[in-house]
């Protein structure tokens, strides 16, 4: 099935309202590809017809279920390693006496918010510290907060990890991994919207706000990014994607390294 260039428009203009995204053509396939499942769930032949009743309907559930399959999850564990091992170095710093806290502020379906968890676990002990992980994508808060990945995403986390953090998946589950309940206990996902106001997070030392930044124009990434740092304690830390630059905006951090930018 294909759409019609208005209908195109239509789902660009409808995702671009909710998400702050705008869909580029060259992602027609990709949402062409990814509308074709709920519009046969819906038993609708066309996308253009399914397009026309999600239109007309307004049906809330139906456009969170759109806005779920064109977010873009492609994720796995300890991506990007010069952050946690920046992160490392700062946890051994860290005055216990306080809850260590971090923000995977675009959590996918949790391997980053996990991996800050069990960097967390090894340098702080079981307790003393917390991990919130939010995303536009109420699909991926659900399979983040189950906690279940493949083998494959977990490619680059030490052996030590695996063994400590995660249960190894047997019959249905060969080949997969599920979360420990331990590590569970100190990480909590929910939904978030960053193009609007935030929902009462409190204040974190390190905020991870990577690989999402590309999909805004530059006044959207400013507001973002002065809307997220608010939540930074002083001197805490901001981490951007490595092919994201802050540089152009107006955000009044520092640099201190690639991707890396402290509060004053």
């Amino acid at each position: 099935m294909s759409l019609s260039q208005a209908s195109f428009d239509a789902v660009v203009d409808l995702f671009h309202d909710i998400s702050g995204i705008r869909l580029t053509p060259a992602k027609r396939p990709l949402v062409e590809g990814r509308l074709q499942k709920l519009a046969q769930d819906k038993g609708v032949r066309s996308l253009d017809a399914y397009v026309h009743q999600l239109l007309d309907e307004q049906d809330p559930m139906e456009i969170v279920r759109v806005v779920d399959k064109l977010t873009t999850n492609e994720t796995y564990f300890f991506r990007e390693p010069q952050h946690f091992e920046f992160l490392a170095q700062e946890l051994a710093q860290h005055n216990k006496s306080e809850p260590f806290r971090v923000w995977s502020a675009a959590s996918s379906s949790g391997e980053e918010a996990y991996s800050i968890a069990m960097l967390l676990s090894e340098k702080l002990g079981a307790n003393g510290w917390e991990v919130i992980g939010t995303d536009l994508s109420t699909a991926m808060v659900s399979s983040a907060q189950r906690g279940l990945y493949t083998m494959e995403r977990a490619r680059f986390v030490p052996k030590e990890y695996l063994k400590r953090y995660c249960l190894r998946g047997q019959g249905e589950h060969d080949g997969q991994l599920l979360i420990s309940k331990a590590l569970k206990a100190n990480v909590h996902f929910s939904s978030a919207n960053l193009t609007e106001k935030l929902p009462d997070l409190g204040r974190f030392d390190v905020i991870f706000l990577r690989n999402v930044l590309i999909y805004f124009d530059p006044p959207s990434k400013e507001a973002i990014v002065r809307r997220v740092i608010q939540l930074l304690k002083p001197h805490g830390y901001l981490f951007t994607g490595h092919a994201e630059s802050l540089s152009h905006l107006d955000h009044g951090l520092k640099a201190v390294r690639t991707a890396v930018y402290e509060r004053s």
